[in-house]
């Protein structure tokens, strides 16, 4: 019986981990089908062969909202916003879209703004400032229904606080425009702050049609075949059934990399060590992660192709730079590499599917770094393909091909190690106090120069490295959330408060392990942080941590009250839904050691010109000055000068 199976869907692969009875893990990977993921996911099932009834679990990570909101093909939708406040997404936060270019601009919003309804009323925090008539949302209903929406966002001020008029109004639209989703910002993201709860909910009604469109065609692909329905994992790492999955697609955005780096967090426990930053390469991006306490790093909010979408989200900053990044020169006569990406089709000119420009792959073959002639996924490589793709570019650099292969790597790690500098540094973490886990199918290539990069001296490769984002989806848990307004001072507030506030939102989700969070600030403060809570604290142990959190994250404390503006709950199933095997099939005894043919030893260090060691799913480069340890649970320990 296998006990769970994890697919993940990147731009170039789609990767399968099967963890079974006895705990090994199986892993397969295809190429992606970018028209429809569902294909690959369908293709990765058929490379797995189970018999039909022999999986108990499918977990499933999707890019399929990423890339309605860069492609920005999603629905048509309509906004209801109170009326003097229907440029809010036009407005955004009147931030530059880049501090020192003054010609650029932001991402144009997801609603177009003749497609926004203002709408007569007024609620504020303590009182109706303007009542929302009946003969008002007849006037809206009409209006709605001209534009001939798929999906209608109704967003009025202060709805966090109470959401009367919105639900209101939700009720009407539904009932005179059958078929047409309506979505209540109030109940996307109770919190304030109008402009990120607003695009929110935006978010959701734009990409919510198209995720239960997929959702609906994968469980029918996946039950064709005879095995059970799948989940999906949230940006905050946990997994939702599909259903709840296609009520929540704004949740979704992050879905792929959350994977890997609860798989990372998993595998960090298992090894010994509990701080570590984390590097996915894969075939389009890079995703960097920070792991703390054993934990990955959850946040509230973030972009996503430009737009805001203020759900919790595993920490992840992704740069254009994997394995099909494309080497290309400038106007200028300079190198650049990405963002544009060779992908699956047609991928690296190594993969003899039509490629013809150079791309981080080929690079790394022209270097001797990825040894193998055949890659996972039945992908054969051409050498010499590669060599002439970097040659040409190389002419034209006025470079030979192994200086100009060089240097498009080592653009790509710069690249990559600025992001790990942004997850690590920008919170106030040291990024030499950090292991540094590298994983994806090119992660463990570029490990030893990003080390060397940020200032780590310790690498960690984990077992199944290539597939870690599908064994992390097989690995978590049913997670499910809630949050409440709060907008309180925490000198005001009491045990009693905590507790019923915490209780409440309780109620609303299930699950074996509960969590709580308090969203706090300073008041006046234009941010917050999270705050751990439970039912016993009142508002002063609550303020205490904030002050300490403040201090390791900013650097400094402030002589002002301190408030608190929502709280969030998490209910999962539990904290690792399966466990894998910490002995198997992943040990050191089972790759091979391709410069010279003879098997791998536990110990392989770098010489002059570095050493290649060829794993199951990915190729690990030891760098000269670096050496190469197998761990007693699989994987590798790369330590700088040992």
């Amino acid at each position: 019986m296998t006990r769970a199976v994890g697919i993940d869907v990147g731009g170039t692969f789609t990767d399968l981990a099967a963890i079974d009875d006895d705990g090994a893990v199986i892993a397969r990977k295809v190429l992606s089908t970018p028209a429809d993921q569902s294909e690959g996911v369908a293709a990765a099932l058929d490379a797995f062969a189970a018999a039909p009834g022999a999986i108990a679990r499918i977990a499933h990570g999707t890019t399929v909202v990423t890339n309605l909101l860069l492609e920005r093909r999603g629905a048509r939708v309509v906004l209801c916003a109170t009326d003097g406040a229907t440029d809010l997404l036009e407005l955004r936060r009147q931030e530059r879209a880049a501090l020192y270019d003054l010609s650029a601009a932001h991402p144009a919003p997801l609603v177009d703004a003749a497609d926004v309804v203002a709408v007569r009323e007024r609620l504020e925090p303590d009182v109706v400032r303007v009542a929302l008539t009946d003969d008002e949302i007849a006037r809206v209903v009409r209006e709605v229904g001209a534009r001939a929406p798929q999906v209608v966002v109704v967003a009025l001020l202060h709805a966090y606080a109470d959401g009367t008029h919105e639900t209101r109004l939700a009720r009407a639209l539904t009932d005179a425009l059958p078929g047409v989703d309506v979505v209540c910002a109030h109940q996307v993201l109770p919190e304030i702050r109008e402009y990120e709860r607003t695009a929110t909910a935006v978010a959701e009604g734009y990409a919510r049609p198209a995720v239960a469109t997929y959702l609906a065609r994968l469980g029918k692909t996946v039950g064709e075949r005879g095995h059970p329905a799948p989940s999906v994992m949230t940006s905050g790492g946990g997994m939702r059934t599909a259903a709840e999955a296609a009520k929540a697609a704004a949740s979704l955005a992050l879905s792929g990399p959350a994977g890997g780096v609860v798989g990372a967090a998993a595998v960090l426990r298992a090894a010994g060590f509990d701080r570590a930053l984390t590097i996915d390469i894969g075939g389009t991006s890079a995703d960097a992660g920070l792991i703390l306490d054993g934990e990955p790093l959850v946040e509230s909010g973030g972009d996503v192709a430009g737009v805001p979408i203020a759900l919790p989200r595993v920490l992840v900053d992704t740069v254009s730079a994997g394995g099909g990044s494309l080497g290309w020169m400038d106007d200028g006569g300079a190198l650049r590499v990405g963002p544009r990406s060779a992908g699956a089709v047609p991928g690296p000119a190594a993969f003899g599917r039509g490629g013809t420009q150079p791309t981080v792959t080929d690079a790394n073959l022209v270097l001797g770094r990825i040894v193998a002639h055949r890659m996972s996924g039945g992908v054969k490589l051409d050498v010499d393909a590669s060599r002439r793709v970097v040659a040409a570019l190389g002419e034209r650099l006025g470079a030979t091909p192994e200086r100009t292969a060089q240097a498009m790597i080592d653009i790509a790690d710069a690249e990559m190690a600025r992001a790990l500098r942004r997850v690590s540094v920008d919170r106030g973490v040291d990024p030499r106090s950090c292991v540094l886990m590298a994983f994806g199918g090119g992660g463990p290539l570029h490990a030893c120069a990003l080390a060397d990069l940020i200032g780590a001296t310790r690498v960690l490769v984990p077992p199944h490295a290539g597939v870690l984002s599908a064994l992390g989806l097989a690995m978590a848990p049913e997670r499910r959330e809630a949050a409440t307004s709060v907008m309180q001072r925490t000198g005001a507030l009491s045990a009693a408060r905590v507790g019923k506030l915490a209780s409440a939102l309780a109620a609303q989700v299930e699950g074996a392990v509960r969590a709580w969070m308090a969203r706090t600030r300073y008041v006046g403060q234009g941010y917050e942080l999270d705050i751990p809570c439970a039912p016993g604290d009142d508002g002063a142990a609550i303020a205490s941590r904030f002050a300490e959190r403040h201090q390791a994250r900013y650097g400094f404390v402030l002589d002002r009250e301190i408030e608190v503006v929502a709280m969030r709950h998490t209910a999962s199933s539990h904290a690792e839904a399966v466990r894998f095997a910490r002995h198997g099939a992943s040990t050191w005894t089972d790759c091979a050691l391709v410069d010279d043919g003879s098997p791998c030893a536990a110990v392989v260090a770098g010489d002059a010109g570095g050493a290649v060691i060829t794993l199951p799913d990915a190729t690990l480069y030891v760098a000269p000055g670096w050496t190469a340890r197998a761990l007693p649970v699989g994987g590798w320990l790369v330590e700088h000068g040992s």
